[in-house]
């Protein structure tokens, strides 16, 4: 087959097409959708945060005019079974997640009843008049308290809070820690967290009583996954069920599992044969909605005294939470942290092991980056403890153990295959761009004068857009390896390409799109990609785990050369020439070489559609292909990050005075949008930094429960940043591309931890806990004082 003409779209920095519909109000959320006869859900959700239902009363909810319907855990128990996230994983405990509360509820903001009424207004009022008794049992809201012998149980069936455990280890990490010139430790805490998506969650079901038909908007990045275990829970044929998520405002992984409201609309609409529509509030978001990280580090590196790293042992602790979240499971987040805590370095000797604790706390579940913002902070931070000690310069002691170049491909303590990456790159080019030895300089000179003025640096890999040779969530029984793409050309010559993945910002439209027109060499223009619809797509899963410019841009590429292949050889046909010397271009298909020979795409399109009379012998009509694209292993995207930082004196606020990313996301697609994703991600980080904190008190009840109280960052506390780039395309993925969407995230936290940490150097003042709030270093700064 002819090769495809140069690219001119993978690469170039085009405009997002779906912008125009986004940004003029016709995008299509969940809530702009209101079929008739549509009945509004509102849930009542516990002030308890442990306590058994003695009974529950629906009277006075059902007496209020305008109700349609009150369902309690026992209702739905009739119609669908409890999630149970299961894994192969050795010691984890699987658990039942109910879609409302049965027997007890385990955290504050847990649903326990569901009203359907005419109006939400009607639903809110009649949810309070559910009469619920409650007899209320000790909280478990400290997850090393909940370990301790004689604590409540939260779920009877595991016997205890410890619903997993974990381990991965190379070497002996104990001898390398005993013969080290030096060893460096620290315990760090990185706090709970949450998405705080622009969209909050909604879910509208409609069922259609005459074909037995389930159709769940949601607004969901995995409307296969949750077509497929809804279809379990209901005990529904699959394809009766359509999932469709066309525009998601932001998921950031919080959105990427089932949740019980998806399930109870389900529930109420095939009973009532109504649409049932849930908006969730802010509130509810704050409650409900999966949080993040809520870990515990306990670390130490060995280093030899030319800074190499002989060993590294690590205990982590997290707290998952009340429920273990389908399909990820409870594991996801504390078996990731120590599978990434070696980073991009050569680690020989290495023990990680990590539990997961049950607590009276809204379940953790996947968050941009998971695992590795925690993991990356305590490395990182251990790393410039170590060049402090020794007298290096921190870059200097991560350029002499990163994994070099001859190296790749690399396997890590944990398993994970690193293809290859650029980390020495990624480093240098920072410390060229940002002017290195400069600005520790001119840092130094502001602290001899008075001011609290710090450099910082970070480096780390991520595996993304990973293959079926691991699953996203260790041990989870789901396939998540494959994507795939249906490329449908019509005969006026115009594509629509569609695919499993369900877009939440991203910009897939866009940067699919230029994938297939750059393989059939077509405009641009001609490209309409559809995502987000069960109905629509061939099998998918959705949008996470940066896996969809991997997986659907490489079922793109091969459903494409397959439209393409067929699409030369009726052009051949037309022209009398040999495939081989035919090349797709800007909407025709020439001979090479000789400009005037050549049949316009349209032409061949409609000559596909034309008969057979038309078509080269034995070729049937057509013009459309479906390809599946597993990448195994996955591949390696990394970074480097740097900042500049000043605490103020007075305030202890903290100020950014520069930010620098240099990353490694492979062959670009669209630099306009790898640049967004990056200033997304370290905006978020730089929340996790310094702001996000979700706080729960002794009593499992939760403290930041609006954004009075939960601070994200604001445009003020956002810097300019510095991106630079550094492309190795993947050895190992089709068109060379790497997932780059959760970076940001994963550099910013370390890097901002390590600056502020260098700008009270001369205090002897380390960071170990996260986010770095005013009133922690006002703490810190008071403890040292005391102590010296």
């Amino acid at each position: 087959m002819s090769p495809p003409a140069t690219p001119k779209l993978v690469g170039a920095r085009v405009p997002r097409l779906e912008d125009p519909r986004l940004l003029t109000g016709q995008g299509s959320y969940v809530d702009d959708h209101r079929p008739a006869g549509l009945l509004h859900a509102a849930f009542l959700r516990t002030p308890h945060a442990h306590a058994r239902i003695v009974r529950i009363d629906v009277r006075a909810a059902l007496a209020l005019p305008g109700v349609a319907a009150v369902l309690t855990g026992e209702d739905i128990a009739r119609d669908s079974k409890p999630v149970r996230a299961g894994s192969r994983m050795p010691a984890y405990k699987v658990t039942s997640f109910p879609a409302l509360a049965q027997g007890k509820v385990r955290y504050s903001g847990e649903a326990v009843a569901m009203v359907a009424a005419e109006s939400r207004y009607v639903a809110e009022d009649a949810a309070e008049r559910v009469v619920v008794e409650y007899e209320p049992l000790p909280a478990v809201a400290d997850m090393e308290a909940a370990l301790a012998p004689g604590s409540p149980v939260l779920h009877e069936e595991a016997g205890d809070n410890l619903l997993l455990a974990r381990e991965f280890a190379r070497g002996d990490v104990d001898a390398a820690l005993a013969g080290a010139h030096l060893v460096v430790r620290e315990r760090f805490r990185f706090h709970r967290h949450t998405a705080v998506c622009m969209e909050n969650r909604g879910a509208l079901a409609e069922y259609a009583s005459g074909t037995g038909a389930l159709t769940l908007r949601s607004s969901a990045q995995c409307p296969g996954l949750v077509r497929d275990i809804l279809a379990d829970l209901l005990d529904m044929p699959e394809h009766l069920i359509r999932v469709v998520a066309t525009d998601v405002g932001g998921g950031f992984g919080a959105k990427a599992s089932l949740y019980p409201e998806e399930i109870a609309v389900c529930v109420m609409a095939r009973r009532l044969g109504r649409p049932v529509k849930w908006i969730g509030d802010r509130r509810e978001d704050l409650l409900a909605t999966s949080h993040a990280w809520d870990e515990i580090i306990e670390a130490e590196l060995g280093v030899a005294a030319d800074g190499a790293i002989v060993g590294l042992r690590a205990e982590v602790k997290v707290d998952v939470g009340a429920y273990s979240i389908y399909p990820w499971t409870a594991a996801i987040e504390p078996v990731q942290t120590i599978s990434f805590l070696p980073g991009p370095y050569r680690v020989g000797h290495y023990r990680g092991r990590t539990r997961g604790v049950t607590t009276c706390k809204a379940p953790i579940g996947p968050y941009r980056g998971v695992g590795r913002p925690p993991a990356v902070f305590a490395v990182e931070g251990l790393l410039d403890r170590a060049a402090r000690r020794l007298g290096m310069d921190p870059t200097e002691i991560r350029l002499r153990n990163f994994i070099r170049a001859e190296e790749f491909p690399y396997k890590s303590p944990s398993g994970i295959v690193w293809d290859t990456s650029s980390f020495t790159e990624t480093m240098l080019r920072s410390r060229e761009a940002l002017g290195w030895e400069a600005a520790r300089a001119e840092a130094a000179r502001a602290r001899a004068a008075g001011r609290w003025v710090g450099v910082g640096v970070a480096s780390y890999v991520e595996l993304t857009g990973i293959g079926s040779a691991i699953t996203v969530s260790p041990g989870m029984p789901v396939p998540t390896g494959t994507e795939a793409a249906t490329i449908r050309m019509d005969p006026s010559g115009t594509v629509t390409a569609v695919f499993g993945i369900a877009s939440h910002g991203q910009g897939l439209e866009t940067t699919l799109a230029q994938v297939v027109a750059d393989e059939l060499g077509v405009p641009l223009e001609t490209v309409r990609v559809l995502h987000g619809d069960t109905a629509l797509s061939p099998y998918g899963t959705g949008t996470y785990a940066s896996r969809s410019a991997v997986l659907a841009g490489g079922a793109g590429i091969l459903a494409s050369r397959d439209v393409r292949e067929k699409m030369l050889k009726i052009a051949a046909h037309l022209l009398e020439a040999d495939p081989a010397d035919l090349v797709a271009q800007d909407g025709r298909v020439a001979v090479r070489g000789l400009g005037d020979r050549y049949v316009s795409v349209r032409d061949v399109a409609r000559t596909a559609y034309s008969g057979v009379r038309r078509l080269p012998r034995g070729m049937e009509p057509g013009l459309e292909a479906t390809r599946f694209y597993d990448p195994y292993y996955g591949t390696a995207s990394s970074a480097t990050h740097m900042a500049v930082v000043e605490v103020d004196r007075e305030t202890f606020g903290v100020r950014i005075l520069r930010y620098l990313v240099t990353e490694d996301c492979g062959r670009i697609i669209n630099p306009l949008i790898v640049d967004g994703q990056v200033h997304g991600g370290v905006a978020q980080g730089v929340g996790a930094a310094l702001l996000e904190e979700m706080v729960y008190d002794g009593e499992g009840q939760l403290l930041t429960g609006t954004l009075m109280d939960y601070l994200v960052p604001t445009a003020s506390e956002v810097p300019v940043m510095e991106v630079h780039h550094v492309e190795t395309p993947s050895p190992t993925a089709l068109g060379g591309f790497r997932g780059m969407g959760e970076g940001g995230t994963i550099g910013a936290p370390a890097v901002l931890a390590n600056a502020v940490a260098d700008a009270l150097s001369d205090l002897g003042i380390e960071i170990n806990e996260l986010p770095i709030t005013p009133e922690r270093l006002f703490r810190l700064l008071y403890r040292r004082r005391e102590d010296g």
